[in-house]
């Protein structure tokens, strides 16, 4: 007998924590029984607060879903713009669970196969949307509106799968690798036709500045060539009144002094050899005993 009161308060026990379960903060549970959505009397579906709840044992079932706001950041993705370019759009979405009953019908509460199915929403949208701008409305100014419009169209689609779109962003777009390597290459081409033409310029002028010098060296150089001349000039005329002016006051004295000159330049090298007469007046001082005045 006591054995059995054990047993019987066993299988109550084992019933009653069967009938027993807790939704944890952060979450929402709904009932399953025999494969169908629990609802009440107006035919609602019963969604499950936080918190300790009863269902019937061994006949239902709980599933527990996320009611948080999640985020859907999946790799980036290609769009071709209104003028047939291809940009690589890395993107995001923030959602959370609306209807759990048309979330859980759905997707089977599966949250990968509810992003799938999310992402290619997602997509839609943002395809009609570059679709209809150039690279430089997305890049100038309308990635906002492009973000709302996509928001708009994302959230109208995502509520068959009862799913609330609380944001979508754009984080970065780039250009393809065969796009941007085409890109780089014409702009590092474009540097290199303005830097030939800066050179081109730069050694013009350095041409320029180049002639400008040669040519005031020229003038230099030729105003340096007509003073000298004149200068040497002016002291061969003023040695040559020096000279006519000994010359007048004693013309002897004055044939002795170049003759002496004559003498100094004749014999100022042992090696210099002159053969002359011996009588001839280039010696004639040579054989005066004095020089008349």
């Amino acid at each position: 007998m006591k054995n059995l009161l054990v047993a019987i308060i066993a299988v109550a026990a084992f019933i009653l924590i069967s009938a027993l379960f807790v939704v944890p903060e952060g979450q929402r549970g709904i009932v399953i029984q025999f494969g169908k959505i629990q609802r009440d009397a107006q035919q609602q579906v019963v969604v499950y607060e936080p918190g300790l709840h009863l269902k019937i044992p061994f006949i239902e079932s709980v599933r527990k879903l996320d009611a948080r706001i999640q985020t859907l950041d999946d790799a980036a993705d290609r769009f071709v713009t209104a003028e047939k370019k291809d940009l690589l759009v890395d993107s995001y979405v923030k959602w959370r669970i609306k209807d759990f009953a048309a979330y859980f019908l759905s997707t089977g509460g599966n949250t990968a196969q509810a992003e799938v199915l999310l992402k290619q929403y997602i997509n839609n949208g943002l395809r009609t949307e570059f679709g209809a701008r150039t690279i430089q409305e997305i890049v100038s100014g309308e990635r906002t509106e492009l973000m709302e419009r996509a928001l708009q169209q994302a959230g109208e689609a995502a509520k068959e799968l009862g799913i609330a779109v609380v944001d979508v962003r754009v984080k970065q777009i780039n250009l393809p690798n065969e796009v941007s390597s085409s890109i780089f290459a014409r702009m590092e081409a474009e540097r290199h036709a303005v830097a030939r033409e800066h050179r081109s310029k730069g050694r013009e002028k350095a041409e320029v500045i180049k002639a400008d010098v040669d040519a005031r060296v020229t003038v230099m150089v030729a105003d340096a060539e007509r003073n000298s001349r004149t200068v040497r000039g002016e002291g061969d005329a003023l040695a040559a009144k020096v000279y006519a002016d000994a010359y007048n006051k004693n013309a002897e004295f004055f044939s002795f002094v170049r003759s002496m000159e004559a003498y100094r330049n004749s014999f100022n090298s042992k090696d210099d050899i002159l053969v002359v007469q011996p009588d001839n007046d280039f010696f004639k001082y040579m054989k005066s005993d004095k020089v008349q005045n």
